[in-house]
């Protein structure tokens, strides 16, 4: 039954059969065999679709929250009897928001010191992915904004506060600047993430809020394009404090903080809320508790 469930939650992900097949390592017609068998065990049809995936039915919807739930914790009961009788293993999947990338070996370096069967699979998300890639089984962990947007059904855990500076080159205006406002920010060329990235919702929302109207002459998705731009002298960009830090910025860049008004937004763990955890998910909050615990 685990498998159907696990065939079923990859077709509503990928919304084809041939897409969900290969994510589960099946043929398609093993894929389309084990849904059918398990429409045939619950007695209702779960997904609309003649040669192709048209949607899921009321029904699926409803049974495919069940299969998140009991896939998971099926999951979670493999992973504690496998911790039990060798030890820790597996991989650990963590989505991050890229203006928090840098600080993610504070947690993945204790952990794995501790627990040296361990892997880790880190990758950059958008804050709406990282919360799609939770509810969808993909991943075991986000860090990402706590409070800013709304977060859904998981668990939040805040590791460190987000402030902003201009990112600039020496010559460029405000470089001689001790601080600069967002309407002085709001003035001058810049390069900023994407708007699907919530750090730009945030940016854009800040400079709006200054009398500016938003309109960057480059964007990327990608922090260090940002910087690289920054680098030649002819761009600027505002980038999330503790990003500038672990860039270890020097001259001819200047980093300047924004004030006025200052802006602040918390950064977090999120995880999914299940009790109990599965082992690697309570092992990475329990590090990420110690690494706030300092600053308490």
């Amino acid at each position: 039954m685990i498998d159907k469930l696990e065939f079923f939650i990859a077709v509503a992900r990928e919304q084809s059969f041939s897409r969900a097949a290969d994510v589960c390592g099946v043929t398609q017609p093993t894929l389309s065999a084990g849904i059918k068998q398990l429409e045939d065990t619950l007695g209702v049809l779960l997904v609309n679709r003649s040669s192709r995936f048209h949607g899921l039915t009321p029904e699926g919807e409803r049974v495919l929250e069940w299969a998140k739930r009991i896939v998971g914790d099926s999951r979670a009961m493999r992973q504690e009897v496998r911790a039990l009788k060798s030890g820790l293993t597996g991989l650990m999947r963590i989505a991050v928001i890229p203006t928090a990338l840098s600080m993610v070996a504070a947690l993945t370096t204790p952990f794995r010191a501790k627990h040296p069967g361990v892997r880790f699979s880190v990758v950059s998300a958008t804050s709406q992915e990282i919360l799609q890639g939770i509810s969808n089984l993909e991943i075991d962990a986000g860090i990402t904004y706590l409070d800013n947007e709304p977060l859904g059904t998981v668990r939040g855990l805040p590791l460190y506060i987000e402030q902003y500076r201009l990112l600039t080159s020496a010559g460029s205006p405000f470089a001689d600047h001790k601080s600069v406002t967002w309407a002085d920010v709001g003035r001058i060329p810049l390069c900023l993430l994407t708007p699907d990235m919530q750090n730009r919702r945030i940016v854009d929302q800040l400079l709006a809020s200054s009398g500016n109207r938003p309109e960057p002459t480059l964007e990327s998705n990608s922090v260090i394009a940002l910087y690289a731009h920054v680098k030649t002298g002819q761009w600027s960009s505002i980038m999330a404090e503790k990003l500038v830090e672990t860039l270890s910025v020097a001259e001819p860049i200047r980093s300047i903080p924004i004030i006025e008004p200052q802006a602040v937004h918390q950064i977090g763990l999120v995880v999914p809320r299940r009790e109990p955890m599965t082992p690697l998910t309570a092992t990475l909050f329990a590090e990420a508790k110690k690494l706030i615990a300092p600053q308490l």
